[in-house]
């Protein structure tokens, strides 16, 4: 049985209270996770939102699970389908569902049961504004959020937009994990410095589970 948190040197970060970076996590299953990200994007390319404001995300996207993450001029929603597409999203691998599970678990939240997964993938330039998760209906469910591929500075604030932050290095294979009083923290990431990863390129992939619904 493969053992989901073996690999090199993991440990663990507190970034606050029910919030932690667990570095390393997802190292021994890359290969598998990126593989996995293909074939999601073969079935449901990735492809750049529209916000509400009729600006285009510099970060592509793509969604797998009963549910994805979209936009519209009202603003974003859950859905399951691509409004694109008009298809169902794919299903969620069964890696990516128990490495999220197994990776709340050792944040201290049982129970977690993912029904969607963003695929975010960034190109040199890309960038996340500060933001909060709180389209999901039940916030008593934490996000998880898996890095591969680039480098990025993740930015960890306080319950307003102005808060002072915290900038944490992401490197390949680390997960980061916020629930219970650090739910509604806002975060984002700054813009990816442009390099070559051995196994993503120029990009950098960012899987981010959540209970939508």
């Amino acid at each position: 049985m493969l053992d989901l948190f073996s690999g090199e040197a993991p440990w663990s970060e507190t970034l606050a209270d029910g919030a932690q970076v667990q570095r390393r996590r997802a190292l021994a299953v890359a290969d598998e996770l990126l593989a996995n990200i293909d074939a999601i994007a073969k079935l449901n390319p990735f492809y750049h939102r529209i916000t509400p404001g009729g600006h285009r995300m510099s970060v592509a996207m793509t969604n797998c699970g009963d549910f994805g993450w979209a936009t519209h001029a009202r603003g974003y929603h859950y859905s399951r389908q691509d409004q694109n597409s008009a298809q169902n999203w794919p299903a969620m691998p069964a890696l990516f569902y128990s490495l999220a599970v197994a990776a709340a678990e050792e944040a201290g939240f049982t129970g977690f049961n993912p029904d969607a997964c963003l695929i975010n993938r960034y190109e040199p330039g890309a960038r996340m504004t500060l933001h909060q998760d709180k389209d999901e209906k039940d916030l008593r469910q934490p996000v998880v959020s898996i890095s591969l591929g680039l480098p990025a500075i993740f930015q960890f604030g306080g319950f307003e937009r102005d808060a002072a932050t915290q900038r944490i290095l992401l490197e390949h294979g680390d997960i980061v994990v916020w629930g219970g009083s650090s739910r509604l923290r806002y975060h984002g990431v700054l813009p990816l410095k442009a390099d070559i990863h051995p196994q993503c390129g120029a990009f950098r992939y960012n899987l981010t589970f959540r209970r939508a619904f």
